[in-house]
């Protein structure tokens, strides 16, 4: 018999708070996928959502660059370019990310660092002694040794069909690939793009709709200290850690919201 428990994230979705988070970023993300302008505007809304949250996974790893700029094909940042390529594969990742995690966090790597780091480093775990990229100020990465063994237990968390919420999931999918940095470039992105197709998959936004990266933007003076907290290991900063990820979907799907009503208008 199998020692990994059927449900084991159930005591983080019952931390203190957690099931209210979820409860308010699910009532968000409903709103959105109910607004009628998707019965015929479903793809616009959606590409929207990837280009918006493209870019703003990129400025959080450090880019410079205006959606606008973005929109027109504007940057040569090397985090832009890799940002919109990951956005643009996730649809055709997402059958795959449960039965093979490891496969599809090579390619998320491969697509957001092709412009960033040597050939021969692409999709391939980083060595004790290479360095990680630390945008968010955590400190020193992990060696490669608790790299593997926590991408291991990555796996077994993915391939265990859950009951617990899809946000749960993917906060603990982001929190976890955050704090390896498990490639040392371009971590960030393949993290927030790793908790998405989570989030896809998992039922929650099934059409991709929601740009959570763009709500990691709007709460970036959080996010280091929130995954600082996750870090921690403490039932308080795992808690806090899910509660954030809920209030950034939330602000995402606002965003995507907000790109209906304006599509509505005309």
């Amino acid at each position: 018999m199998s020692s990994v428990p059927d449900e084991p994230l159930q005591p983080v979705a019952d931390l203190p708070g957690v099931g209210a988070a979820v409860d308010e970023a699910r009532a968000v993300v409903d709103r959105l996928l109910g607004h009628r302008i998707l019965r015929r505007r479903s793809s616009d809304v959606s590409m929207e959502s990837a280009l918006r949250g493209a870019r703003a996974s990129a400025v959080l790893d450090g880019a410079d660059a205006d959606v606008e700029q973005v929109r027109a094909g504007r940057s040569d940042d090397p985090r832009v370019k890799g940002a919109l390529r990951v956005s643009g594969e996730l649809g055709l990742l997402g059958e795959t990310w449960p039965k093979a995690p490891r496969q599809v966090l090579a390619r998320l790597h491969a697509l957001a660092a092709a412009d960033g780091t040597a050939a021969d480093a692409l999709g391939r775990p980083r060595a004790d002694g290479e360095p990680a990229g630390d945008p968010l100020g955590l400190g020193p990465a992990p060696g490669a040794g608790e790299v593997a063994a926590r991408l291991d237990g990555l796996d077994t968390l993915l391939a265990a069909r859950a009951a617990v919420p899809a946000l749960v999931v993917g906060a603990v999918v982001h929190g976890e690939l955050a704090a390896l940095r498990p490639f040392g470039w371009g971590d960030g992105v393949v993290a927030r793009a790793a908790e998405r197709l989570t989030l896809i998959g998992r039922g929650l936004d099934p059409k991709s709709l929601v740009p959570t990266e763009l709500g990691y933007l709007e709460l970036r003076e959080e996010y280091g200290p929130a995954l600082r907290g996750y870090l921690s290991g403490t039932p308080e900063g795992v808690g806090a850690w899910v509660v954030f990820c809920c209030r950034a979907v939330a602000a995402g799907a606002r965003d995507s919201l907000a790109t209906c009503e304006a599509l509505q208008r005309g």
